[in-house]
């Protein structure tokens, strides 16, 4: 009953600060926007909408040919005729190519302000079936080929006293999934690095934030697809598929807006709220309505995990019985 009374008067303050204070989008006009895994999918529409924002642009990949087509596309879409658009091909998983090539653009474009990390890839499979090649290439695109670029330019956010961050996971960051041991892996690291580094930088008025996209439309998903098992399949029809444009669309506002979390979706919402644990928090009517909901939808997640075994032991009779 204390809690109830106490509770009720802390969320009133709350929402009315929320209200009264709105959060400012950060201004990315003439700032230098970096965004690995630039050449398609979710990183190219986030650099698209970035040069829409007036900054300048340099997206980073492996593939020229693709690059080279992305950065038309991010020309076109600049407000600016002194925007400049760069496009770097490069290894973001060979530590000393790429602190290389980010001091270089530096020196060309101007001081780095918002790195975002979109490189990444996913190969599924029983975990007994990963190849040494799998699990190295799996580990150098999805964490590896984050950590790097972020080592390189935290000492000059530090200096500077200003900077964003953003990490792009998974939903499989927050919960393991059949077929995706290794993938999950990676991402569950990302969030770890990302929490890390939120209270490395706070200090320093530097920004991070973890996306957790679900499902979405992009060249990295069809490969992905190519190598599901049938569970993950079936699994993977619950939540949808969202397209790129829209989740580098929520990407974007929430790293300008200075959340930690990114979602898309009420499935991410759900799954999100229920790993929150001690991550970074925005604002107390966030914890408040997180400590309230919490119970409920551990039901809720109890019932998919619930289905999802199913599935898995539905798959495991089929397989018996065609032997």
């Amino acid at each position: 009953m204390i809690i109830l009374l106490l509770f009720v008067p802390l969320f009133i303050l709350a929402l009315i600060k929320t209200l009264l204070t709105p959060k400012k989008l950060k201004n990315l006009d003439k700032k230098h926007v970096v965004v690995t895994g630039g050449s398609s999918g979710i990183g190219k529409h986030a650099a698209i909408l970035a040069a829409r924002k007036g900054a300048n642009v340099t997206i980073i990949a492996r593939n020229s040919d693709r690059l080279a087509a992305a950065k038309k596309e991010i020309e076109a879409a600049c407000i600016g005729k002194d925007q400049l658009i760069s496009a770097v091909s490069v290894d973001v998983s060979n530590r000393k190519a790429i602190s290389n090539e980010l001091d270089s653009i530096e020196d060309k474009v101007g001081p780095i302000y918002m790195l975002i990390n979109c490189a990444g890839m996913a190969i599924c499979g029983n975990v007994e079936d990963f190849t040494d090649k799998d699990i190295n290439t799996l580990i150098n695109a999805n964490y590896l080929g984050c950590l790097y670029p972020i080592q390189n330019v935290v000492p000059k956010f530090k200096q500077r006293k200003e900077g964003i961050i953003v990490l792009t996971g998974s939903q499989v960051s927050l919960m393991g999934m059949y077929g995706y041991s290794i993938y999950s892996s990676c991402k569950f690291a990302l969030r770890g690095l990302a929490e890390s580094i939120h209270m490395e930088l706070k200090p320093y008025n530097v920004f991070v934030t973890l996306s957790l996209p679900p499902d979405t439309d992009t060249p990295g998903f069809e490969t992905e697809n190519k190598t599901k098992p049938q569970e993950t399949i079936l699994i993977s029809q619950a939540g949808g598929l969202y397209q790129a444009d829209t989740v580098a669309e929520k990407l974007l506002q929430d790293a300008l807006a200075g959340n930690f979390f990114s979602y898309v979706g009420f499935d991410s919402y759900v799954l999100t709220t229920l790993c929150v644990g001690m991550s970074p928090f925005t604002n107390l009517l966030e914890v408040m309505i997180q400590s309230v909901i919490l119970g409920p939808l551990r039901l809720m997640a109890a019932y998919y995990t619930n289905s999802f075994e199913k599935i898995v032991h539905k798959c495991y009779l089929e397989k018996e019985k065609n032997k």
